[in-house]
């Protein structure tokens, strides 16, 4: 599962700066685009880190903070929605991927425990 994780998470994260790189460039969104950028590629970034942890207890640690950014990720995008940068269909592609990582880093995160 740990790979399925990884991967999606890293597609993720590539999708972020994209949006991220939209979100400047279209739609002229400076902070929330950031925001956005910073919560998204934090999921693989820690993800990355567990995988290598140093202790069960690190590994349980790192993807509870992978758990936290993507949570903190479904929250910006929804604001994004909200305030009409992101039109419903977008929303919705970016809202199946994240609600996919969230169950993933929440089993993840149990079953480590």
């Amino acid at each position: 599962m740990e790979s399925v994780l990884k991967n999606k998470s890293y597609d993720f994260a590539i999708r972020v700066v994209k949006l991220n790189q939209y979100l400047i460039k279209n739609k002229k969104e400076f902070v929330l685009s950031k925001q956005v950028l910073r919560s998204g590629t934090g999921i693989c970034a820690f993800v990355r880190e567990a995988e290598f942890g140093q202790s069960k207890a690190d590994f349980t640690s790192k993807m509870s903070i992978a758990l936290k950014e993507a949570n903190e990720t479904d929250y910006l995008i929804a604001v994004l929605k909200g305030t009409k940068y992101l039109k419903d269909k977008e929303y919705n592609s970016l809202k199946s991927e994240i609600d996919e990582l969230i169950k993933l880093l929440f089993t993840s995160v149990k079953t480590s425990k």
